[in-house]
């Protein structure tokens, strides 16, 4: 089980976007990186062709899971996260208020 999820509200520790929060939109298991919109961007330059307009665009691009720490949701602080078993299930736990960290996705 991963420590971070999907639609985690998450601060930056390191590099230029610290202290800047927003929610993971995706996962790079094998990479054990995470991208989050608006963080760690950077500018590509892209050629016009036919049904594409040339231009500089910002790129966000991933960031590994050692300069992420997670925000409680029931505190608001930045925590590390536990595991506990609750019945038969593993759940994740914050480490500073103790109550569980669950997530819901909303589904379009």
């Amino acid at each position: 089980m991963l420590k971070f999820k999907v639609g985690d509200k998450v601060k930056i520790t390191t590099g230029k976007d610290k202290g800047r929060e927003g929610s993971i939109e995706a996962i790079l298991i094998k990479e054990g990186k995470v991208v989050v919109p608006g963080i760690n961007l950077y500018k590509k330059h892209v050629k016009g062709r036919p049904g594409q307009k040339g231009g500089i665009y910002d790129i966000p691009r991933p960031l590994s899971y050692s300069k992420l720490a997670i925000v409680c949701p029931k505190c608001s602080k930045v925590t590390r996260v536990g595991f506990k078993l609750s019945g038969d299930e593993k759940v994740r736990i914050c480490r500073k208020c103790g109550r569980e960290i669950d997530t819901k996705i909303k589904k379009k």
